[in-house]
């Protein structure tokens, strides 16, 4: 499988919440890692190829949650019968990806 990234990936370990906006369901989510234009997710259900997510990273010092907007670009099913995920943000953003680190 060719790996067509631009930016660099780095794993995590922050949780998150998420909105479906195409269905309006809330959920929880492990963020495992992030790059400047997208993050790997891990979730308890199955969300559609192309459904469109808004993301709450919540930064370990308790600060300001870390808002990001995306869609699911690929899905598949773990060992333990959840679901990871890829989600390519709607743009790069290098700023709240430095907030990562430095707050993670």
């Amino acid at each position: 499988m060719n790996d067509h990234r631009i930016f660099e990936r780095f794993p995590v370990d922050i949780d998150a919440r998420y909105l479906n906006s195409d269905t309006g369901k809330e959920g929880l989510a492990k963020v495992q890692d992030v790059s400047a234009k997208g993050l790997g997710l891990t979730v308890s259900e199955k969300l559609r190829l192309s459904a469109a997510l808004e993301i709450w990273l919540e930064m370990k010092n308790k600060g300001e949650p870390l808002y990001a907007r995306g869609k699911v670009v690929w899905e598949k099913l773990t060992e333990k019968n959840d679901y990871r995920l890829g989600v390519e943000l709607e743009k790069a953003d290098l700023m709240g990806i430095s907030r990562v680190f430095r707050l993670a």
